[in-house]
């Protein structure tokens, strides 16, 4: 395995601080909108159940991709366990938690809960859900086969947001979390398993 791409004592603040960094953008964007980003987080067991369980599909994609050898799916993965694979594996669970949770809050917050409904007050709603996620792929633009994953995957949040009939964004931010939090486990668990097989050759 490669040397890791950030200094392990800085990258989970760094991590943290720019992905709690997009927080700000939302308040700024939200605040010449005329939109507050958090207006829709509603807590509520159903909020936390569909998020939950919404969780499920998205995974066990991440597991499938796991196992396809295509070049463009291989080299999704290579880039993860270059990049993330080194820094990641020494964190315990809480740390990777907060990492994925900082995450989940912070993108939802300023693609779902203030980008799709600013598009969606001039063009509607299913211009809304696009072009929104269209600009979640493109931040997201590792690959582009991952740009356009990502942009799937952000069209499915946005479903989710609206899955009750009543607006909300704590489902989308429960999927995203944890969606994040098994990435990261499983993104360790193969990478470890990498360093075991390098030590033994």
């Amino acid at each position: 395995m490669t040397k890791a791409l950030f200094k392990f004592d800085d990258f989970l603040k760094k991590a943290c601080y720019f992905e709690a960094s997009l927080i700000l953008v939302a308040m700024l964007l939200g605040w010449f909108a005329h939109i507050n980003p958090f207006a829709t987080i509603h807590l509520s067991k159903a909020s936390v159940l569909y998020g939950v369980i919404g969780t499920v599909p998205l995974f066990l994609m991440f597991l499938a991709l796991e196992r396809i050898e295509r070049h463009s799916v291989a080299q999704i993965r290579q880039f993860l366990l270059r990049t993330l694979g080194p820094c990641l594996h020494r964190y315990d669970w809480v740390n990777l938690f907060i990492l994925a949770a900082v995450a989940g809050i912070s993108e939802e917050v300023l693609f779902r809960g203030v980008i799709q409904p600013w598009i969606e007050v001039s063009w509607g709603g299913m211009v809304g859900l696009l072009v929104s996620n269209l600009l979640f792929g493109f931040v997201h633009s590792v690959t582009p086969l991952y740009s356009i994953l990502a942009a799937l995957v952000g069209i499915y949040l946005g479903l989710a947001m609206d899955f009750q009939g009543e607006r909300n964004l704590l489902t989308p931010i429960i999927i995203h979390t944890l969606y994040d939090f098994l990435a990261f486990l499983a993104l360790i668990r193969t990478y470890r398993s990498g360093l075991v097989t390098a030590s033994k050759n």
